[in-house]
């Protein structure tokens, strides 16, 4: 699509009659508008349409289209991508419908489509329910679900998409349709990995499960055990109950109270286990590490939504992430990842990561178009930085743990981990199998391919 002269948008057109509130360059509110969360992205969307509901959703497709106009959807903002905008173009921005609606004795939650982590799990909460969210509090639901959803609770309850229980969407030709097992079953099946290539989700059906204790053990060790303690972390999770989560992470250590000064603003190795339940309960199976002889530790129980605000990523730095996932973590592997921390910005936000996955990850439905369920581990290199002259740095060790890991990777990747690597990448992310069903999907609810900004499937001919 061409961008239009601005003179041709005459944004009162969509501002009569819709109830949110339409943003132009040079609106007070214009600039916090296009910030998202990573700062290396600056775009200059023409309009910014604040939707209030489905009908300014509809409005606004409607006026983006007849202009012309490139189209993209905002939830959280969170994407490393920056798929939330556009230059010169038409921003739905969702966040104002950010509702949570939780039925406790069915065990559900109907989210907005612009709702945020924090806004789902401070509702489910009270009601000692939770389902699987991101791992920060203000990740958007709407990216996170339709991608997948990885997270902390993920090896007790599965992945998001396999709590999401129906969905309801405004296509391109401004249709409202649902979404579930039961009616449109095709497009339901797809909204599980396959992004927003489909339509815009006003509202999500989640399923939720009972969580009425969750406790953590977070450990910090010198940098130079990573080797010792990643094999220990391995051997633990390997054995773990399923309610058992966490990550291994390199990191510069923090000024808290629990972090010995000797250590502040150094890098360290940091193991965070969590468990969906109390801490008596988890102790047996946080034990193994818990005798290492670590150098600082938070083992407590912590009402689940507060962790999730705990470990918020920091906004305005600039991002730059990818993942791999590997059919194991033999100790050659260990090697090479930890071999790897050396090349890391620090001090920064930067983090070396490896989740263990397997549990209901593993035993959920692998009908739905998320290969990377199938790998037991994934290495999650997430630089983080702040002087643009670390730009080149930040990408390149990124790309160099990708490249380490090559030898175990399974293909496979979590779109929402990676930002635009390419269309082999994108595919790689729903399976080589699931593709033609996925591009047949996309020709029936938005044939002109619309909703672009994206891992974008291309409609079938």
């Amino acid at each position: 699509m061409a961008s239009p002269a601005n003179g041709d948008l005459r944004p009162e057109e969509l501002a009569e009659g819709f109830a949110g509130r339409v943003l132009l360059p040079g609106d007070e509110a214009y600039g916090e508008a296009r910030t998202i969360h990573n700062a290396m992205v600056d775009r200059r969307p023409a309009v910014i349409a604040q939707c209030e509901g489905p009908a300014d959703v509809a409005a606004a497709l409607a006026f983006g289209r007849s202009r012309g106009l490139e189209i993209a959807v905002r939830c959280g903002g969170h994407a490393v991508s920056g798929q939330a905008l556009v230059d010169g173009g038409l921003v739905l921005d969702l966040r104002r419908m950010n509702g949570v609606r939780v039925d406790p004795d069915a065990r559900v939650a109907r989210v907005g489509g612009g709702a945020l982590m924090r806004d789902l799990d401070r509702a489910t909460q009270p009601h000692g329910l939770a389902t699987t969210g991101g791992r920060a509090s203000t990740t958007g639901i709407g990216g996170f679900a339709l991608g997948g959803g990885s997270g902390w609770l993920e090896r007790r309850f599965g992945l998001m998409c396999d709590n999401l229980l129906a969905a309801d969407l405004v296509t391109a030709d401004g249709r409202r349709v649902h979404a579930s097992a039961q009616e449109n079953p095709e497009l339901f099946w797809a909204l599980h990995g396959g992004g927003g290539n489909f339509g815009v989700v006003t509202e999500f059906t989640l399923g939720l499960h009972p969580l009425p204790g969750f406790s953590i053990a977070l450990l910090l060790f010198e940098a130079d055990r990573g080797p010792e303690v990643l094999r220990a972390y391995r051997d633990t999770m390997e054995a773990a109950p399923d309610e058992v989560g966490g990550a291994f992470i390199y990191l510069t250590a923090p000024p808290e109270e629990f972090v010995p000064p000797e250590l502040v603003g150094q890098q360290a190795v940091g193991v965070l286990l969590t468990y969906a339940g109390d801490l008596e309960s988890a102790r047996p199976a946080f034990a193994p590490m818990l005798g290492l002889g670590h150098a600082a530790e938070v083992v407590t129980d912590i009402p689940y939504a507060d962790l999730q605000c705990m470990l918020d990523d920091p906004p305005g730095f600039r991002n730059y992430w990818s993942a791999e996932y590997l059919s194991g973590f033999p100790d050659e592997t260990v090697d090479a990842f930890t071999a790897r921390a050396k090349d890391m910005i620090l001090p920064s936000p930067s983090q070396h990561i490896v989740f263990a996955l397997g549990g209901a990850v593993a035993a959920g439905d692998h009908e739905w178009p998320v290969p990377w369920r199938a790998a037991p581990w994934a290495v999650h290199p997430f630089a983080v930085w702040e002087d643009p002259a670390d730009d080149e740095r930040g990408r390149a060790w990124t790309k160099a743990v990708c490249a380490d890991m090559a030898p175990w990777s399974i293909g496979a990747v979590y779109l929402n981990f990676i930002g635009d690597e390419g269309e082999d990448r994108a595919a790689a992310g729903r399976g080589a199998e699931n593709l033609a069903r996925l591009a047949a999907v996309k020709a029936e609810y938005d044939p002109a391919n619309v909703f672009h900004f994206n891992h974008n499937i291309r409609p079938a001919a």
